[in-house]
């Protein structure tokens, strides 16, 4: 392995995942710029392999999810001005199939370091639906313990009603 290529921080690559129509994706320009290509260089070998990259591996945002996107990150206008076209966004198999068009040692080396990050947060989320479904379960539990504790109390007070209204009886035996 080359001693060149650069071990991007997992929070760099994290901080370029973003969630446009339900699904994690990649920008372009972010990938090209972790894969130290020019974002045109990325575009180029994409549209000469179109067929390698159907509409749930990589689509171009529509205008209004471009217009939603720049206006949500933190861009200079300078930078906005380099932002003339929507960029395509690369679902996880996407981003995967990238490594076979980007043939390049660190494209392949950030591939494999964006799956592992993709794995990750995958697998954390799978982790918080697993609590999730704890916590409904404790939450139900809870809810019928409440039940039952307000069903306790409504017999109580039952029985307690019932003595009151029970007659006092006429006592029996020796009387002084």
């Amino acid at each position: 392995m080359n001693d060149k290529i650069l071990i991007i921080p997992d929070d760099t690559v994290i901080n370029k995942i973003y969630f446009i129509r339900n699904q994690k994706v990649m920008l372009d320009r972010d990938l090209a710029t972790l894969y130290g290509v020019e974002t045109r260089v990325l575009k180029q070998a994409v549209r000469r392999n179109l067929n390698r990259f159907p509409e749930d591996f990589m689509f171009e945002l529509s205008k209004a999810e471009f217009e939603n996107w720049r206006s949500q990150i933190v861009i200079s206008n300078s930078e906005k001005m380099g932002l003339r076209y929507a960029p395509m966004a690369f679902t996880e198999h996407g981003v995967l199939m990238l490594s076979s068009v980007l043939n390049s040692e660190q494209a392949i080396q950030t591939n494999i370091q964006i799956m592992r990050i993709f794995t990750k947060t995958r697998q954390l989320l799978s982790d918080n639906s697993d609590l999730r479904i704890d916590f409904e379960i404790m939450k139900k539990k809870i809810e019928n313990q409440g039940k039952n504790i307000e069903l306790v109390f409504q017999y109580v007070d039952e029985l307690m009603e019932k003595k009151e209204i029970i007659p006092e009886r006429e006592k029996i035996g020796y009387k002084k």
